[in-house]
């Protein structure tokens, strides 16, 4: 009996956290497709060679996430899980100042009330720490709890979800089934939690090599219709280069954003490119940004 009304109010609160749970269909729309942006259970790829914008972008994304309604934000939670050990708290304050410092000229707010914005908006983050795939996939099941409890817990992101790809790689011997275990059991495990509880999901991928193996040897399907083949059609499209994560990650991709450096620059600044394609939509949605003090600057709107 206690089994079943525990099963009931599972169910109960479920129902409670997707309807509690807000879309970040408009956080960027630089970034992605009109009517085509993230929405509830969606999971977006931020794919590039390192130094391409991918984590400023990021940064840019929780600021907008975590700023308030009243000064142009989505003002929901987030849970970054840092598995390169480079995300810059100071840098993302630098950029949260400066936004929240737009706002707070406009409606002539005193320093103190800036600091204490900033102090609010910190208070809807929460950064977790990786040093292997199993204590990613142990951190992931962790954090299900909180994820249940808190419906204003929108966004979980993972910087980078690759980055352990080359240890696994070589603790996993020939077998390319050892290579991906952990990698499938976490890939498993967010779709679950996307499935679940309807949070979004971003994630950093290095391009730091193309397809080690055909086709055949990674599990990736040729069948059209299927996920794997949508992206591999995108990439043909766009010159992405090709994914090497395993068969569970790619299947599960919502949204992809390639970044790259430009060769070109403007005003003398480094320009960078993001380029978007959706499984919901046609096209690839493209921009240009610099990385400026406060952030990134986008140059158009294609």
């Amino acid at each position: 009996m206690t089994a079943r009304v525990r099963m009931a109010e599972n169910g109960a609160q479920v129902v409670s956290r997707l309807e509690g749970r807000q879309s970040l269909k408009d956080v960027e729309p630089n970034i992605f497709p009109v009517d085509g942006g993230p929405g509830q259970g969606d999971i977006v790829e931020f794919y590039g060679m390192e130094g391409t914008g991918k984590t400023e972008t990021l940064y840019h994304l929780i600021t907008r996430c975590i700023m308030p309604v009243q000064s142009g934000g989505l003002e929901v939670g987030v849970i970054i899980i840092d598995t390169d050990h480079h995300f810059d708290m100071l840098r993302l304050v630098s950029i949260l100042e400066g936004q929240l410092a737009r706002y707070s000229k406009e409606s002539d707010g005193s320093e103190a009330e800036s600091e204490e914005g900033v102090c609010s908006c910190l208070r809807r983050l929460s950064v977790v720490h990786c040093c292997s795939s199993a204590q990613l996939l142990l951190t992931l099941h962790y954090l299900e709890n909180s994820i249940s409890i808190q419906p204003s817990l929108d966004l979980l992101i993972i910087d980078s979800i690759s980055a352990f790809f080359w240890v696994d790689r070589h603790s996993g011997g020939e077998s390319i089934a050892c290579q991906e275990a952990n990698m499938r059991k976490c890939a498993e495990f967010l779709d679950k939690l996307r499935k679940n509880y309807g949070i979004v999901i971003f994630a950093t991928t290095h391009a730091i090599m193309r397809n080690y193996n055909t086709t055949s040897d990674s599990g990736l399907s040729d069948v059209p219709g299927s996920s794997s083949w949508r992206w591999k059609s995108a990439d043909s499209a766009t010159d992405f280069n090709k994914p090497y994560l395993c068969r569970a990650w790619q299947r599960i991709i919502t949204h992809r954003v390639l970044f790259t450096k430009s060769q070109v620059s403007k005003d003398h600044k480094q320009v960078f490119s993001a380029a978007c394609t959706s499984i919901m939509t046609k096209g690839v949605k493209k921009c240009l940004f610099n990385v400026m003090e406060d952030g990134i600057k986008f140059l158009c709107d294609k």
